[in-house]
């Protein structure tokens, strides 16, 4: 498997019912076997906006080119 537990990780896909958005970073603290991915995504203050199972293929590696922004949830918990 690609990931590994711990990994920053950019969200490939909008996830709207999660307030989630492609380009959103998130952090690895699952791995499932074959190729699954539990992700938590937090806001920049530390609080967890959503904790995600995902497929290994609705993420991507975090790039050199990647540029971090800061953008307001939509959700106010997770």
């Amino acid at each position: 498997m690609k990931f590994k537990t711990l990994d920053t990780v950019v969200l490939s896909k909008d996830l709207p019912d999660r307030g989630l958005r492609a380009g959103d970073l998130g952090a690895v603290v699952q791995v499932y076997k074959p190729d699954g991915l539990e992700v938590e995504f937090v806001a920049a203050s530390g609080r967890t906006v959503a904790l995600v199972t995902l497929k290994v293929d609705d993420v991507r590696e975090v790039a050199d080119s990647d540029l971090i922004t800061v953008r307001s949830s939509s959700r106010r918990s997770a």
